[in-house]
């Protein structure tokens, strides 16, 4: 690891884990061994799981998240609780001082969200939202290509995210699962906001939780996002396709693979795999101990998760909605 430049803070921040289910345990491995971090603690509801995951890492355990907020210690939190239950959380953790990481959709509502991001701002704390694919580097390479103007004018970009049912328990749907990190990734790449959403989504497999969604963007200058997403296919996919005046590129998420088709032919760029939950808790971590404003910030989970909102009233009434102020649940 390249060490920070002068001027910056050499100190390790202490941070804890809410949450240490199957992603939750990603946070605390790769936290665990980041030289500017202290991992203090863990916590989770179920006090077998909170228990092994403290002993495998030799650290403290709590069941309780009001109980671990009142570490002074702990300067900073990463949320990855159910999802219903993200907002509460993080609420406790910025009115206790804490600089908090929310994992997506950030909250079960945009009014939710706002009040986070509010917050936030009136105690002058870091609010995160964990969208891991800005952080992909095939991600902000496709981005590179699309700034200098390598692939022309870009006119769409189309995604899709298919698998089976998830192993770990959900309580959201698949659109605030999984099309919610393509809805904020248009946004990122394109650099601009969507003027319209159309949407189809429904549930197949149980009544309780929409399982596929299909998504359509309209951004200004005729550019388009299509998205899909379900959790009906036997096999998982996922992959971006941007298309642009002078040439295509295809993305791989999974394995960070480029391809640029032109009329030349098909150019592969050699590029190492990086993991991308690495890069975005560094990033988190720096952003902290540098007070600097992080790559995924409150506000664009709050848009995104807005946008979700619209695609479900879109597919209600079967009809394209146009968009508003996104910041105004």
């Amino acid at each position: 690891m390249v060490p920070p430049p002068p001027g910056e803070s050499m100190r390790k921040l202490g941070v804890a884990v809410i949450g240490v289910g199957y992603w939750g345990r990603n946070h605390v491995r790769v936290l665990s061994e980041f030289p500017r971090a202290k991992l203090l603690a863990v916590c989770d509801t179920d006090e077998v799981r909170a228990r092994e995951v403290a002993e495998a890492y030799g650290v403290p355990y709590f069941t309780d998240p009001a109980d671990l907020l009142r570490r002074e210690d702990v300067e900073a939190v990463t949320i990855c609780t159910w999802s219903t239950v993200l907002a509460q959380v993080a609420k406790m953790a910025l009115t206790a001082g804490k600089h908090v990481l929310v994992e997506k959709p950030m909250a079960a509502s945009s009014r939710e969200a706002l009040e986070l991001v509010r917050l936030a701002k009136e105690e002058g704390l870091t609010l995160a939202v964990g969208f891991i694919e800005r952080f992909n580097p095939g991600v902000n390479f496709i981005r590179e290509l699309i700034s200098r103007g390598e692939l022309g004018e870009v006119v769409a970009l189309s995604s899709r995210r298919l698998s089976r049912w998830p192993r770990r328990a959900g309580d959201v749907g698949v659109l605030k699962d999984l099309a919610i990190h393509d809805v904020d990734l248009s946004r990122y790449l394109l650099g601009e906001e969507p003027e319209a959403v159309y949407a189809r989504v429904g549930r197949l497999k149980r009544q309780d939780l929409d399982d596929y969604a299909f998504l359509m963007l309209s951004f200004p200058g005729g550019r388009v996002a299509s998205i899909e997403a379900n959790w009906l296919s036997p096999y998982k996919k996922r992959e971006l396709m941007v298309t642009g005046s002078e040439a295509v590129a295809t993305l791989n998420y999974l394995t960070q693979e480029v391809a640029i088709e032109r009329e030349d032919g098909i150019f592969r760029p050699a590029r190492r795999w990086i993991e991308p939950l690495r890069l975005e808790l560094e990033h988190f971590v720096d952003c902290v101990l540098n007070n600097r404003q992080p790559l995924v910030s409150g506000l664009d989970g709050l848009v995104a998760l807005r946008l979700c909102e619209l695609a479900l009233e879109s597919s209600s009434k079967g009809e394209a909605i146009r968009v508003g102020d996104l910041l105004s649940p």
